[in-house]
């Protein structure tokens, strides 16, 4: 394929792709299946690898970003994004339509849902998304491009410039409620805080370094307004926003026009209890002029604008007594308190538990067994207790202790400095021993293949493993007749099991799922500790001393190995023939001893994990960034930042064929 040919039909691909995301994203109505859509962007992405000079900034293969952002740079907006004056009462909304009436005669409202979400500008230059910032405060914003451009509803290419071409457009980045639930359910599963709200996930997503990892949290948007006319053509709003619509974006929906405040009143009524259905947060109602010439007119405040206003819903609360605090464990360890509640109903459902956060929160709201307490849902998804209620007259029972064992598995519990979380660190307990498995059979770790999160779901529900070292024993007699285990899965599985004894000392660390301690930390421990026994007796001040490791590793690993289960199940996965030893001495014979690589750009015949791999298994270090100690960085296709930064620092530059010839010696 000649590259005009490749590049008329990578525009067709473009303009295609660009529809569907239109059709599935905004209009909630795709016309091809995922499967025609995934083949249309590969053929696109396969294209693009083939001719990289054709790839540019507004391709559908350019939304999640390949490397790390350094930092938010700032925007100047102009005009200013204001905030909106808030009220929560009906009257205050008929105060509003008199000072309006004052100086406007024929008055029109726009109402429109007030989306719980992120403020950001999204700026179009002949068609195309060119940037994307936060408000900040009003004047001055963030530069989040790159994380913007992976939200797919977004439109990095408009699909009509006729009546839109270069302009703002303005709106707010939400999560929806499904969405920021499994955000939270993994969190908990990986032992890191929850979010309050959908709205603290979202900001917290938005300023995320990596937009890989923002990719991954599926955020959505509505835009809402145009903070200039683009043309005098244009005169009202709600023109606006049906024009937005055509051309790709996703407008607020439901909104409605109205010519009496009554009438908004009564609309702003009829969602008061409607939004809960909705699958976003909804806080409130947003009041404004519909013309564009009565809010020139109105003007604004050095605050808000005078021409709109913010009806917002008064939090639902309600009381309810706490009949006991119980401790949950979670899937990494963490020992989370919970209030159970005598049922309540609110915000549209009923409430029998609370979370209560940490300990810290308990002592700091002095929640006790039996008190009586005000409850609401945080951002109307996570009930939440805001405060005792203390009546005098009625005796209160002791503060709640602190628990010192696990109440699941009896282990000594721990709390590391500067932490809040109080957590059980035996990797055996039953509460956490579905995470730990998927850990261990990770692709990084064991790499067991055909150990799933459904076959390990199965085999601890039926008790058929009940720590690491049970996977060694498993029979064929065992898995056969577990539901969708035939003769040839369990054959594999079982071949998988015993080929991952053969992993290096460095992968079985990691697998064993201490806390903080990845494979590259790994690596550096067996390099000071070549063997567990060694590690085992360190004294802090040797692990912490070492380069890279420092005291909050050092800390969590001398905790690891204070508990008795954990020493057990070293002793059990020895005896099935695992490695916890490693021979350094051979390091300094290996073609790569002592050279440290740094690895950018999609290489052709390895994975990253596969390439970094080698390296370790000859005698080399990676590392993660390139500073004047870096040997060598291998580049791939599309490297990023670390190019860069190489050639700056005189660092040798190898392709992945002197990479190849490398290891093979020639």
């Amino acid at each position: 394929m000649t590259k005009t040919q490749a590049k008329k039909e990578i525009e067709k691909l473009r303009k295609e792709i660009n529809y569907h995301n239109y059709r599935y994203y905004v209009l909630n109505d795709p016309v091809i299946s995922d499967y025609e859509y995934d083949l249309l962007l590969k053929r696109l992405s396969d294209l693009e690898k083939e001719f990289p000079d054709l790839i540019t900034p507004d391709s559908p293969t350019q939304r999640v970003g390949g490397e790390p952002i350094k930092e938010f740079k700032p925007v100047s907006h102009s005009p200013l994004m204001l905030s909106l004056d808030n009220t929560y009462s009906y009257d205050e909304l008929r105060e509003f339509d008199k000072r309006i009436r004052k100086s406007i005669e024929q008055v029109n409202y726009l109402v429109e849902q007030k989306i719980d979400g992120v403020a950001v500008s999204l700026k179009y230059v002949d068609g195309k998304f060119v940037q994307g910032a936060t408000r900040g405060d009003g004047a001055t914003g963030d530069d989040i491009t790159q994380n913007l451009k992976t939200i797919k509803s977004i439109p990095l290419v408009i699909l009509d410039t006729t009546e839109l071409s270069t302009f703002e457009v303005r709106g707010e980045v939400f999560l929806t409620k499904k969405q920021f639930e499994q955000l939270n359910k993994e969190r908990e599963r990986q032992g890191e805080p929850l979010f309050a709200n959908p709205r603290n996930a979202t900001a917290g997503s938005l300023k995320l370094l990596d937009p890989r990892l923002v990719a991954e949290r599926k955020l959505d948007i509505f835009v809402h307004t145009i903070p200039r006319p683009p043309s005098a053509k244009f005169k009202s709003d709600l023109q606006t926003l049906l024009v937005l619509q055509k051309v790709g974006f996703k407008v607020i929906p439901h909104s409605e026009r109205y010519q009496s405040i009554e009438q908004v009143i009564e609309y702003c009524e009829e969602w008061k209890e409607k939004r809960f259905n909705l699958p976003y947060e909804v806080d409130g109602m947003v009041i404004k002029i519909d013309d564009f010439a009565s809010r020139e007119k109105l003007g604004e405040t050095t605050k808000s604008p005078r021409w709109a206003v913010a009806y917002k819903y008064p939090p639902m609360q309600v009381t309810t007594k706490v009949t006991n605090i119980i401790f949950s464990v979670g899937r990494t360890g963490v020992v989370t308190p919970v209030a159970e509640l005598e049922p309540v109903f609110l915000s549209g459902s009923t409430i029998s538990r609370s979370t209560l956060h940490n300990f810290d929160e308990i002592k700091r709201k002095d929640i006790r067994i039996g008190d009586r307490v005000l409850i609401e849902k945080a951002g109307e998804v996570i009930p939440q207790v805001v405060k005792v209620v203390i009546d005098k007259n009625i005796k209160r029972n002791k503060p709640v202790e602190i628990p010192t064992r696990c109440p699941v598995c009896q282990s000594k519990l721990v709390r590391e400095a500067d932490e809040v979380a109080i957590r059980c660190i035996n990797a055996s307990c039953p509460a956490q021993i579905k995470g730990r498995l998927m850990h261990f059979a990770s692709r990084q770790a064991m790499d067991i293949r055909g150990l799933g999160d459904v076959i390990i779901e199965t085999l601890v529900d039926k008790k058929l493993v009940k720590d690491f070292a049970d996977l060694y024993h498993l029979k064929y007699e065992d898995l056969i007749n577990l539901e969708r285990m035939g003769d040839k899965s369990v054959n594999n599985l079982l071949t998988a099991i015993a080929e991952s004894k053969q992993r290096p000392y460095s992968r079985v660390l990691f697998a064993l799922g201490i806390r903080h301690v990845g494979i590259h930390t790994a690596r550096l421990l067996i390099s000071a500790f070549p063997s567990i026994d060694k590690l085992q007796q360190a004294k802090f001040e040797e692990i912490a001393n070492i380069m890279g490791i420092g005291p909050t590793v050092a800390e969590s690993i001398i905790n690891f190995f204070s508990d008795k289960e954990n020493i057990r199940l070293i002793e059990r996965l020895k005896k099935v023939g695992l490695k916890f030893s490693e021979d350094i001495s051979t390091k300094a014979k290996k073609p790569l001893a002592n050279k440290t690589f740094v690895l950018t750009g999609a290489l052709k015949n390895y994975t990253r994990e596969q390439a970094s791999e080698i390296i370790i298994n000859l005698g080399g270090n990676v590392s993660s960034s390139v500073s004047k100690n870096t040997d060598y960085v291998l580049v791939g296709e599309n490297p990023g930042s670390k190019y860069d930064k190489a050639k700056a620092l005189g660092v040798k530059i190898i392709t992945e064929q002197e990479f190849i010839k490398m290891i093979s010696g020639k």
